[in-house]
């Protein structure tokens, strides 16, 4: 373009083969400006100190302002600094042989000022791309730590759902095997728990996972009693939802036989997370499996924003879930205290039968990144009277819990 533009205004065409050589030297490096920006620069100046050594003027000349933008666009501070002085030289050596007598000052004071422009537009341009990389850098680095938090979040979730749900179910398994002959009837409400608390589990687990309706509605759906038992046999090779829904189909068969209860087909609706409303039905599935439990709740559970809630049942099922497992023959007692400003929450058992000292694994440190999200306290450990103690309190008053 700037070839086209300086032809006819210097008169390119009619000056010979030397000057169109010249006009083809000063434009045509500008096409690999981007590649090399600082080369091209010094070929196009080597070109005009060539056609300023022949005292020939040509328009093309303006190709020198292109470069030293695209060095300033594109190179460090101290190559665009040598850059400019360079060509400031060469302006005071072109005012200086074709200025009009008298007017030098003027002339070098215009092209400087085009000089600087071009200087001025090559800097905002870097600046802007610089400006413009840090908020893509800083996006990139929120997605990470975004990626990150929401994968610590579903490891604690999924830690929680299945230790809780497994050692009740292990725990109601080995009382339905304790109680088969004496009583039957108390053997298959234990396995009818059992399945309750397998289903809950799935549910807790595809809601944590963010899974569609579809999939909760596989996890709860019930099969004819009549079907035979291949289904089991031939989700062991399938793929792992065909696992789950073979681990259903069994599981809700064996209630329909046992029991004769059955789920209509149909698609269940997504559930809430559990909340303190759900710290009732947690306190049962416990005592279900052997664990005495009591539940006290003081407060408004409306005062309470529901991502809190879910902190507060967390807690209280992997306090219980760890005395379930680790203090056998033991009772617990839940306290829960809420206002609009903080809740509370303590969790105390009286020890039971001795066993080893509770192991700090992940169920604690799970703990902790709750309570933490809500600028609150924890604290896990033996209670002064013999037992275990689980306090946690949770600052409400945050920006970011309402």
């Amino acid at each position: 373009m700037i070839f086209v533009v300086t032809l006819g205004p210097g008169r390119v065409v009619e000056g010979g083969p030397a000057v169109l050589a010249l006009q083809v030297a000063l434009v045509a490096p500008l096409a690999w400006r981007r590649r090399a920006p600082l080369l091209v620069l010094c070929v196009i100046g080597g070109a005009a100190a060539l056609q300023w050594a022949i005292d020939v003027q040509l328009p093309a000349d303006a190709a020198l302002l292109v470069a030293l933008y695209t060095v300033a666009a594109r190179r460090p501070w101290r190559a665009t600094l040598a850059a400019a002085f360079v060509l400031e030289a060469g302006v005071v050596a072109a005012a200086a042989r074709w200025a009009p007598p008298g007017r030098m000052p003027l002339t070098v004071a215009a092209l400087s000022a085009m000089s600087a422009a071009a200087l001025a537009a090559g800097l905002w341009t870097r600046t802007r791309r610089a400006y413009v990389a840090s908020l893509e850098r800083d996006r990139d680095q929120r997605a990470r730590l975004a990626v990150a938090e929401e994968r610590a979040r579903m490891t604690r979730d999924m830690h929680d759902i299945v230790t809780h749900n497994l050692s009740v179910m292990v725990a109601l398994a080995d009382s339905a095997a304790y109680v088969h002959d004496r009583a039957p009837g108390q053997a298959v409400a234990a396995m009818a728990q059992i399945a309750d608390t397998g289903r809950q589990a799935l549910r807790d687990m595809r809601r944590s996972l963010s899974t569609d309706q579809d999939a909760d509605h596989d996890a709860d759906r019930a099969t004819d009693p009549a079907a035979d038992g291949s289904a089991n046999r031939a989700a062991a090779g399938s793929t792992g939802q065909d696992v789950d829904r073979g681990v259903d189909r069994g599981v809700d068969r064996g209630i329909g036989q046992g029991i004769g209860q059955e789920q209509e087909p149909g698609i269940a609706p997504l559930h809430p997370a559990p909340g303190i409303a759900d710290l009732g039905p947690l306190a049962d599935r416990m005592r279900a499996a052997g664990l005495p439990t009591r539940l006290r709740v003081d407060g408004d559970p409306a005062d309470v924003p529901a991502a809190a809630q879910l902190t507060l049942y967390r807690l209280a099922q992997e306090a219980l879930t760890n005395t379930l497992r680790h203090a056998p023959g033991a009772r617990a007692h839940v306290r829960v205290h809420l206002t609009r400003r903080r809740a509370d929450i303590e969790i105390t058992d009286d020890g039971g039968r001795p066993a080893p000292l509770r192991p700090a694994g992940r169920g604690l440190a799970g703990m902790r990144e709750r309570v933490a999200a809500y600028d609150g306290t924890l604290h896990a450990g033996p209670a002064p009277g013999g037992g275990w103690r689980v306090a946690a309190v949770l600052d409400l008053t945050g920006p970011d819990t309402r």
